[in-house]
């Protein structure tokens, strides 16, 4: 019996959420360097206050680092006081994936992207309003796109429905 193609999966932002195939994932794995692959493929954690985007102020997206899928918008992020960047409201919940995470004799909420499954970092539930939570994220796990650049494509899928062309 032939497999059947995955059926494209859209986010309410209009980003095409189907995982990569095995060989574009593994041509994006290519490209990460060893603290990259160390924390979005084995889970690991960046040292806090060493992140380049901790203390970032620019204006723009945060997308994932391996697949591109756009993230948070700049206008989320927050000084947390943690050491890492910490963001209140993704662009889209279907971007993150949640996961329970029992490491470490803890309990706790580890997110993923939602395309890639890129560890991304943790979600806790003290962060501002209106959402209250805490996304602490690790600079490697995103890039950054200022505001009037192009989002990446790096799985060439187009812009999002409803959205010109880079």
């Amino acid at each position: 019996m032939a497999h059947s193609p995955v059926a494209e999966q859209r986010s309410k932002a209009g980003f095409d959420l189907t995982p990569p195939s095995p060989d574009l994932y593994r041509a994006l794995v290519a490209n990460l360097d060893d603290e990259e692959r160390r924390v979005l493929l084995d889970h690991g954690t960046e040292r806090p206050f060493c992140g380049v985007f901790n203390e970032a102020k620019t204006k723009g997206t945060y997308a994932c680092r391996l697949c591109g899928l756009p993230l948070f918008k700049s206008g989320t992020k927050f000084e947390s006081g943690t050491g890492w960047p910490s963001f209140f409201d993704p662009i889209d919940r279907s971007h993150i994936k949640f996961v329970r995470d029992v490491s470490y004799g803890m309990i706790r909420t580890e997110i993923r992207c939602a395309r890639c499954e890129g560890h991304l970092g943790h979600v806790f539930d003290d962060g501002p309003p209106p959402t209250g939570e805490r996304y602490c994220m690790n600079s490697v796990s995103m890039r950054f796109i200022a505001d009037g650049d192009p989002l990446p494509d790096e799985l060439g899928r187009g812009a999002p429905e409803g959205e010109p062309a880079p």
